[in-house]
């Protein structure tokens, strides 16, 4: 038996019952408590119940006010003192408290504002000396914890303008069990052969079977970090009502990879040094369209719907090439055509496996995975895309966002995303976005006025966040441990992943 759980028998069998253990143990953890009665429980000796009680303590700010009392009657003996002041030289006058001050003394009709800025006592004030500072005393009722009579409006209020934190305090009322003494059998776990023979069994307690107890874990399978975050985006995306595009066709023909995206053929990104291409087959046919092939073929030579083109002979054949795709945006691109058919507002969503050629290192690998979304709407502009981008990401805990302008091919206006990173101490680049170009939309055979916006970023990097990995080939490849997988639980997106 601990020495707890003879002090707990003891009072109670001093006492009668414990009705509060936190005035009795006001030392000890409730948790420490707990157990210790649980295990007496178990034995007969006593039965409890559990009660939980909120209280309040005051922040820095508020034990502040209660000393040189409240930002606003300090604001009002301020400018009682002067005559008047000028709103300006508030801050200067009372520091980042001086906006919440006037706030609340305009709110209780102290001060009023001349035309020339100024701010004079109110004529419905008296003596301004001898107005009651009603916030430091609700704090001291907090501090003398007298807060039954306050209201819960009035300390939401307080919670709100971060002068009083809850604090939860658990304590247990304790009466005698059926069994209750001051001391403790040792209750037999098993019953052996030995007891049987020699009957001993039937003057001996026994501990009871705990039939809810739960049993070792049985080993089986885990699913990868990767597929944890992917499936955080996935709900994101249908929460603000997407549609998951088919995204299992890893290889495209450059038509659909480069081509219809306006990439010209020239382009760097179509290079061997950056591109898988395949040996066998070499080629594929393009789509039965011919008016969007034509189209395609018009755009890139010599320029339409109101665009001049780059001004090069469009190959047909540097189209049919096969390539593993270089981005998920192919299969937007083949969505968008589809839905040229019948256009109408469309917000579809992507997560899969794309692969560029480019050296491995520490946060790079051939192949990765994009988080692409596309949003089709008549006439929406650059501010719908920037408010959507906040939306997006503030689903996943990231707000404050940065835009700054870039360059793609086949969007424009085009825009980085970039998020405040705590840990680095920078703004680091978390997305990319833009509107889809004219020369994309309109061979489709789109409505000028409906218009595309689409956004992207990789699957690794928050996943990598969120687990701590710092090296990319210790999240994907044949480097990565199976007990890193099997024992990490499932992450929420419900905390700022970039901080």
């Amino acid at each position: 038996m601990s020495d707890l759980q003879l002090r707990i028998l003891s009072k109670l069998g001093e006492l009668g019952e414990l009705p509060s253990t936190r005035e009795q143990f006001p030392d000890v953890d409730p948790q420490v408590v707990l157990s210790a009665l649980n295990s007496l429980k178990a034995h007969g000796k006593l039965e409890y119940t559990k009660q939980d009680t909120v209280y309040y303590s005051l922040t820095t700010e508020g034990e502040t006010i209660v000393a040189e009392g409240s930002h606003e009657v300090k604001l009002l003996q301020l400018v009682s003192r002067f005559g008047k002041l000028q709103i300006k030289d508030v801050a200067a006058q009372l520091g980042p408290n001086g906006k919440v001050g006037q706030a609340r003394a305009f709110k209780n009709g102290w001060l009023e504002k001349t035309q020339d800025n100024e701010l004079i006592v109110s004529s419905k004030v008296g003596d301004a000396a001898a107005v009651v500072d009603e916030t430091r005393e609700q704090l001291l009722r907090v501090v003398k914890n007298e807060t039954s009579g306050l209201g819960d409006k009035l300390l939401n209020d307080l919670k709100k303008r971060k002068l009083i934190l809850p604090k939860k305090e658990t304590t247990f009322h304790v009466v005698k069990g059926a069994d209750f003494s001051t001391e403790l059998t040792k209750l037999e776990t098993d019953i052996t052969s030995d007891m049987v023979l020699t009957g001993a069994y039937k003057d001996l307690k026994f501990k009871p079977y705990n039939f809810n107890s739960q049993g070792l874990p049985s080993q089986s399978g885990a699913l990868h970090p990767l597929s944890k975050i992917r499936e955080e985006f996935r709900q994101i995306f249908f929460g603000m009502g997407f549609t998951e595009m088919p995204s299992n066709q890893y290889v495209e023909t450059g038509f659909w990879n480069f081509d219809t995206l306006f990439v010209p053929q020239q382009h760097p990104a179509r290079d061997l040094q950056d591109t898988f291409y395949l040996k066998d087959p070499i080629q594929s046919d393009l789509p039965e369209d011919k008016e969007y092939i034509a189209n395609i073929k018009a755009v890139h030579e010599e320029g339409k719907y109101d665009s001049i083109g780059y001004r090069y002979n469009w190959n047909e054949e540097e189209s049919q090439k096969l390539v593993l795709r270089t981005h998920t945006t192919a299969i937007s691109a083949a969505m968008l055509h589809k839905l040229a058919e019948d256009p109408k507002p469309t917000r579809l969503f992507s997560i899969d496996r794309v692969f560029r050629n480019e050296a491995v290192d520490a946060t790079h690998l051939a192949e990765f995975h994009q988080v692409e979304g596309v949003l089709a709407d008549y006439n929406i502009t650059l501010g719908d895309l920037i408010q959507f981008m906040e939306d997006f990401f503030a689903k996943m805990g990231v707000t404050g966002l940065r835009f700054k302008p870039t360059y793609n091919p086949y969007t424009e206006p085009s825009m980085e995303i970039y998020s405040w990173h705590k840990g680095l101490q920078k703004w680091v680049e978390i997305g990319n976005s833009g509107l889809f170009r004219p020369e994309m939309l309109e061979p489709m055979g789109l409505p000028k006025d409906l218009r595309v916006l689409g956004w992207g970023l990789s699957l690794e990097r928050p996943t990598m966040i969120k687990y701590g990995v710092k090296n990319i080939r210790e999240l994907l490849g044949h480097k990565v441990s199976l007990d890193f997988i099997a024992s990490n639980p499932a992450a929420r997106l419900d905390e700022e992943l970039y901080n």
